[in-house]
């Protein structure tokens, strides 16, 4: 009984530092995980803009509550870019990221904070119901992502 415990307790040991191993040598550098963190944001930023931009062009019917519900996620969300453009992350595969941000950052920064300000506009905008003011707001909320987009994002 004793020798079943002990090859248990070796077995699970192994298997544990083998998992380890395992993890260490496929886990994703700091840059990789900032990129990953920053597409992440952005598709979560995406996904809500998408109805927004249907109800504010007029291709579906504007739902106020809909509309300040994807608003309020955006405003909630554009904060977390500030910290997913780390100095590790430059040079990051697969980052559509212009050499250009690097030497440009406090610019950037201004984009960015741009970017949060106006989603924060068009957050309280929308829990107004008022179609006009959630329709201009957004629009200057696009036109945030627009500036830096045609700046800093490759194609």
């Amino acid at each position: 009984m004793l020798q079943i415990r002990t090859l248990t307790v070796a077995l699970v040991a192994l298997s544990c530092a083998l998992a380890g191993t395992v993890q260490a040598q496929g886990a994703p550098s700091k840059a990789e995980q900032a990129l990953k963190y920053r597409k992440s944001l952005y598709q979560v930023i995406a996904w809500n803009f998408g109805p927004m931009s249907a109800m504010a062009q007029g291709k579906v019917p504007y739902d106020a509550k809909e509309f300040s519900l994807r608003a309020e996620r955006v405003a909630a969300t554009a904060p977390m870019l500030n910290e997913a453009y780390p100095t590790e992350s430059k040079g990051v595969a697969n980052s559509k990221l212009k050499p250009e941000m690097w030497e440009n950052r406090a610019d950037f920064d201004l984009k960015l904070k741009a970017l949060v300000d106006r989603s924060a506009a068009l957050a309280a905008a929308a829990k107004t119901g008022d179609f006009e003011k959630s329709k201009e707001a957004f629009f200057a909320t696009g036109n945030a992502c627009k500036a830096c987009h045609d700046k800093y994002k490759a194609d």
